[in-house]
């Protein structure tokens, strides 16, 4: 750990607007954010609780069917203990659940969900999935970024 915030990106490139996290990720390296651990993930997984166990503050970044006002949302993520039929897939709030149990650390924890809109094995973002992208991209560098990881 060189920092106090980790921010790990989910998606894939390769499935269109499922790319948003990773694309979010190469923005967070192109700007050269300080302060700030990144980490790209196909899928989360149980190891991942032990990696934020590092960390004060973790921000997930994730493409989301779920219609958004504004392209984007960003909320506060709660641990649960709700697990899916698998666990080769888990949710940012099962990763903290395990966190908190297996290793009895409670980062401060917030999900950045970019709306998308096309979901093909295709590289290439949808014209929207794009414009959420640079929106969710702006709300981070004035609001988040000074918010969270300068005040760790």
């Amino acid at each position: 750990m060189k920092n106090n915030t980790i921010i790990l990106g989910i998606g894939n490139v390769g499935r269109q607007d499922d790319g948003l996290g990773w694309l979010f990720l190469d923005f967070l390296e192109d700007e050269d954010f300080e302060g700030i651990d990144i980490e790209y993930r196909y899928q989360l997984q149980i190891e991942d609780a032990e990696l934020i166990c590092n960390y004060q503050t973790v921000i997930f970044i994730d493409a989301t069917k779920e219609i958004t006002k504004k392209g984007y949302y960003y909320k506060h993520c709660e641990p649960s203990d709700q697990f899916g039929f698998s666990t080769h897939e888990l949710a940012p709030e099962t990763i903290l659940f395990l966190a908190n149990q297996l290793y009895n650390h409670d980062p401060k924890a917030f999900i950045l969900g970019i709306q998308g809109h096309e979901w093909n094995l295709e590289v290439g973002l949808s014209k929207t999935a794009k414009e959420n992208l640079d929106k969710a991209k702006e709300y981070f560098g004035t609001n988040i970024f000074s918010r969270h990881v300068l005040s760790s």
